[in-house]
């Protein structure tokens, strides 16, 4: 193994719905490839769609958002490929000391993850999740590697139909897995905060927003006619306005997707070189 390359395996969970995520990671893969100067390849497996599935030959995965139930795929074969790759995974890191591999699981592939660990309950929103929001760091949160460099809250695109809420901590302490970051606090709601980010293993971790997501895509979103009707329907047009003018801003999404895809990337090429 070249110790100053990295391979990478990005599962397509969009089920061939048109989306900006797959854009987004690739774009973090080749900026991170030429800062870095490394030898960076990546293969791209649509998973729901044509049940492709990638080997445990890769050093990271990187598992994207998609559509649809989280629910309902339950017993379908891509669903139990996806499962049967996480279990080699950590199988692999349980006999391997030295040289781990990892796994980034975002938004639809983070709550199939929530699911087959058992760490909440996965559940139906009452209204779609579409926009740039607040999200809260926890104590473990603030601790965590793959949050260097972001601000306590800091802000995320978040767009979920599903959520996973009430956590099983007696499922996360047997899992050894902890609670990285949750919903933002609305006082004047009484439903229960979402969970945001979970470390699953000291080597998979997973967020229910899209670090991935940019200024150019989310705008590309945000001018759709159906998505500017929702979320002016449900927050007001200021609100609206309020994103539009926040997509630039260095402090909200332009250092989310700088600072985590990239961080987990840098824990991974990492451990090569210390390999």
């Amino acid at each position: 193994m070249d110790k100053s390359s990295l391979k990478v395996a990005v599962i397509d969970m969009n089920n061939g719905a048109p989306n900006q995520g797959m854009r987004g990671i690739q774009e973090i893969l080749s900026r991170f490839k030429n800062d870095n100067n490394i030898d960076l390849t990546f293969d791209i497996f649509d998973l729901r769609q044509k049940g492709e599935i990638p080997g445990i030959g890769y050093d990271a995965y990187i598992s994207s958002g998609g559509p649809g139930s989280p629910i309902e795929s339950k017993g379908e074969q891509w669903e139990n490929d996806f499962f049967n790759l996480l279990d080699q995974i950590e199988a692999f890191n349980h006999k391997n000391d030295e040289r781990k591999k990892y796994a980034f699981l975002i938004c639809h592939s983070f709550q199939l993850a929530c699911r087959k660990y058992g760490l909440g309950n996965v559940t139906e929103r009452r209204s779609n999740a579409f926009g740039i929001f607040p999200i809260t760091l926890t104590e473990d949160g603030e601790k965590d590697e793959i949050f260097n460099g972001i601000t306590n809250p800091f802000f995320s695109v978040d767009s979920r139909d599903w959520q996973v809420i009430e956590p099983d901590f007696a499922a996360f302490e047997k899992k050894g897995a902890k609670l990285l970051a949750i919903e933002k606090e609305r006082k004047h709601v009484d439903l229960e905060r979402c969970m945001m980010s979970i470390r699953f293993s000291d080597e998979i971790i997973g967020t229910q927003f899209h670090p991935e997501a940019d200024p150019v895509g989310m705008k590309m979103y945000l001018l759709q006619e159906e998505k500017k009707k929702a979320i002016v329907d449900m927050h007001g047009e200021q609100k609206y306005l309020d994103m539009l003018n926040s997509l630039d801003d260095p402090a909200r999404i332009v250092l989310t997707q700088s600072v985590i895809l990239p961080n987990f990337l840098q824990k991974a090429i990492g451990d090569l070189q210390e390999a």
